[in-house]
């Protein structure tokens, strides 16, 4: 208590006008980014990023606490202040390697996950002012070392154990990463012609470039792990068949790929797609560059996004880019309700999306052709809170309106691809298809299987995956030693 106290305290005295040769905090840096009128029109990256300068003072402003509260908020456990202790130093490439320590994608973490939740929302120095931007200082340490040349740990001597990691997203990429630097041989397969998972197929460029994601699977190649793409486990070949293969674990992080619909007539329509399909062909695909790359998507005029959270934020950001000209957030409660990270929002607003709150489709209408035409709605107020602590939305009787568009995206949700449930009878699963599995070890129903991410907890976050990531690896290697 006396050292959480005294942290307090240095927070306090750091307050107001200089004193007794105390001076005031310095302010939060701002991240530099593109003029909302400029990038608008392009895919390149919004944030452009830190430059020295602004890096070295946004680390002066950390209080470096002995306690380290941020990293108790950090689902990997990086030493937050001790990397950030490097920065203050100018060691940008020492801070690199201490993060690497425990988060093998620093530069995928230090830009999309929601720090303001988690290591910001306990910064010491957040109780009195702006807490330190510990995703900004992350991301510049990462890319300073990209630019510079990663440098490759050393391995330990092989083990000659071999582990099948199903999945090349973040819950994927970590277990193999920490597998691999255990002595592990580790081979991930991955279902689609590019491995990096919803890192590649669902954030879109200007938030996440490919060339990132690239970087830090290539990072873990040059560990030793293996990674296979075009293959669909449940087909080629199942879990079972992998375990007689000479595996000796296997961990799913396949995630949760399967598109979540309304249910409502319409949605049959031409114009009418999955968040998962539009982001798809618009990311990985790269319909952005048509006719460059032969993937066409139509985008109109008028286009509705339905759902308030980040994918919803990515599809009604990358309409904008493609052409459309209005779009529109259609969702049923308000904007303090909406489970997308504020930052993502204030952006999409600023590049004229519209949020069309208390308000949900009940009919898609559409013309002869059987194209989209208009969306029948209804307006709601707000209840009482529901299990998540959002507040209800309740139906007002005779509110029904129509709103004239020409596309429709549903991001409202995804659920699990059942077809490694489906070809492995051993596992069980839970509500809406995810796995069962422990949360403390990441262990399934069926010996030697562990599986983490959104397969098992439904769509989440990056960093919430990398956390269960780094847990199934402690215990795979804890199982493949004897000791679990």
């Amino acid at each position: 208590m006396a050292e959480e106290s005294t942290e307090n305290e240095m927070a306090e005295e750091s307050t107001g006008k200089e004193r007794k040769g105390r001076k005031e905090v310095a302010a939060r840096n701002a991240m530099p980014t593109q003029e909302p009128q400029v990038r608008v029109r392009n895919f390149n990256e919004v944030a452009t990023g830190y430059t020295w300068e602004q890096a070295l003072s946004e680390a002066g402003r950390c209080l470096q606490c002995k306690k380290k509260p941020c990293s108790n908020g950090c689902p990997v456990g990086v030493d937050i202040p001790g990397f950030i202790e490097f920065m203050q130093k100018g060691d940008f490439l020492g801070a690199a390697k201490k993060i690497k320590e425990s988060n093998n994608l620093p530069a995928i973490c230090g830009r999309v996950c929601p720090q303001e939740g988690q290591c910001e929302k306990l910064c010491t120095l957040g109780k009195k002012h702006e807490p330190v931007a510990v995703g900004r200082l992350e991301r510049f340490a990462a890319d300073f070392e990209r630019r510079a040349g990663t440098e490759i740990p050393a391995l330990p001597k092989s083990l000659n154990k071999k582990v099948a990691v199903v999945g090349s997203g973040p819950s994927g990429l970590t277990v193999a990463a920490d597998l691999t630097r255990m002595g592990y041989r580790v081979t991930v397969f991955e279902a689609l012609h590019m491995p990096g998972g919803v890192l590649v197929y669902g954030i879109p460029e200007f938030r996440l470039p490919k060339e990132i994601v690239r970087a830090e699977i290539d990072y873990i190649k040059q560990l030793g792990a293996e990674v296979m793409v075009d293959s669909v486990i449940g087909k080629i070949q199942s879990v079972d068949e992998l375990l007689a293969d000479g595996f000796e674990a296997v961990y799913i992080g396949s995630g949760a790929g399967l598109p979540t619909f309304m249910n409502i007539p319409g949605e049959n329509l031409s114009g009418v797609y999955s968040a998962n399909e539009f982001l798809t062909r618009t990311n990985l695909m790269k319909a952005y560059l048509f006719p460059d790359y032969d993937t066409p998507i139509k985008v109109g005029n008028r286009v509705a996004v339905m759902g308030g959270g980040n994918v919803a934020m990515d599809s009604a950001r990358c309409s904008l880019r493609l052409g459309a000209a209005e779009v529109h957030i259609v969702y049923r409660r308000s904007e303090h309700e909406m489970p997308a990270r504020r930052e993502e929002v204030e952006h999409a607003i600023e590049e004229g999306v519209h949020l069309d709150l208390l308000c949900s489709p009940i009919r898609i209408i559409g013309n002869k052709d059987g194209w989209v035409e208009a969306l029948e709605c209804v307006r709601y107020e707000l209840g009482e809170p529901d299990e998540s602590g959002r507040r209800s939305p309740i139906q007002i009787k005779g509110s029904e309106f129509i709103m004239p568009m020409d596309t429709v995206i549903m991001a409202i949700g995804n659920s699990p691809n059942p077809l490694i449930a489906q070809t492995t009878p051993d596992l069980k699963t839970g509500r809406h298809g995810v796995l069962v599995a422990d949360p403390e070890t990441g262990a399934t129903t069926k010996k030697g299987v562990y599986a983490g991410g959104d397969i098992v907890t439904g769509a989440a976050t990056v960093i919430s995956a990398m956390g269960a990531g780094k847990i199934a690896a402690a215990s795979i290697d804890r199982y493949l030693r004897g000791a679990e």
